[in-house]
């Protein structure tokens, strides 16, 4: 796999989400200082949860089966649905605020799992379907479609696992490099080593397939979600079920070496402090549940104030959960 530059400039961002008055607040605190209120760990702490939106509606759209989250520029927080609907949240209260759906060319719903909101407002949309990535427009409509390599898409047309492809879509500082991270090995891939797919804005806005990197997933776990970090950088999710025993929920920071990405624990979210959340099912961690969808919504003093939501998949034992977390990268 052809070598090349992850990292780009810093680029600025704009002051994110405010903390929501339901959610409890945590300051920050200096690594050589006393541990932070509500540590996960010395390099993450939990300043909240909101099951506000759990099992709920918006007119007559099921606000739940959350995959992905991106930063809107409107001063709003973008949540994609797997059932192909895209709903705009308040930044401060996460209330929807409206909905649009969204369809491939034939009008048939997506398996959408990935989200970037680009500066001039149009969407970037991943699905596992076979996969694909799509360009939307910000009333829904499709304008246009990125190449796929071969190898990436769905046996049998290549060798990527059903419901294990494009998990995960993050645009770098810049705007010129969009990734997408498979969610499992392809098969004939070692266990554990997944892909992440890049490509490069070209000219006249559209995108053109560039280089391939590797990362390797802990044992049992994937890859559920990827969001670059303000330096170039890349905040990695890795996520996994067991029966009887519940979710895993690891949080990394990877960094391309060579050809592939190397990476380092943040966190495990089963050593958050669970501040009274409750499970439906059995959780290491009542505070734990399903989540696939990551976003990067502030930054200040060193630190990134990042947003994330379970994916409740419509199911009375899950629930449709946002944790904020405040990330010393």
């Amino acid at each position: 796999m052809r070598p090349r530059t992850l990292r780009t400039a810093l680029a600025t961002l704009t002051s994110g989400l405010a903390a929501a008055a339901c959610l409890t607040a945590a300051g920050p605190a200096a690594a050589h200082e006393r541990p932070p209120r509500h540590a996960c760990s010395p390099a993450v702490s939990l300043t909240g949860f909101s099951d506000a939106l759990d099992k709920g509606t918006y007119g007559d759209t099921y606000v739940g089966n959350l995959s992905a989250l991106a930063r809107d520029h409107r001063g709003s927080v973008a949540a994609l649905s797997d059932r192909s609907a895209l709903f705009r949240l308040d930044a401060r209260t996460l209330k929807p605020l409206g909905v649009t759906p969204l369809a491939d060319e034939r009008g048939a719903a997506l398996d959408a799992e990935g989200l970037v909101v680009s500066r001039d407002g149009t969407y970037l949309v991943s699905s596992e379907t076979e996969p694909s990535v799509r360009r939307y427009s910000r009333t829904g409509e499709i304008l246009g479609r990125l190449p796929v390599p071969d190898a990436l898409r769905t046996a049998p047309a290549g060798r990527a696992r059903a419901n294990g492809s494009f998990e995960g879509l993050t645009l770098l500082p810049g705007g010129r490099t969009l990734i997408a991270s498979m969610e499992y090995p392809l098969v004939g891939d070692p266990a554990g080593l997944v892909r992440f797919q890049t490509w490069q804005r070209t000219g006249r806005g559209d995108f053109r397939a560039g280089a391939q990197y590797t990362y390797r997933t802990d044992t049992g776990l994937g890859v559920s979600e990827t969001t670059a970090t303000p330096d170039g950088r890349l905040l990695v999710l890795e996520r996994g079920f067991t029966s009887g025993v519940g979710n895993t929920v690891r949080l990394y920071l990877a960094d391309r070496r060579g050809g592939t990405l190397g990476k380092t624990l943040l966190a495990d979210l089963a050593d958050c402090p669970s501040l009274g959340a409750t499970a439906k099912q059995p959780q290491p961690n009542p505070l734990l549940d399903n989540f696939e969808g990551m976003a990067v919504t502030g930054r200040g003093k060193g630190l990134l104030d990042v947003l994330l939501v379970s994916d409740d998949n419509q199911n009375d034992v899950q629930t449709t959960r946002f944790l904020r977390l405040r990330v010393r990268a």
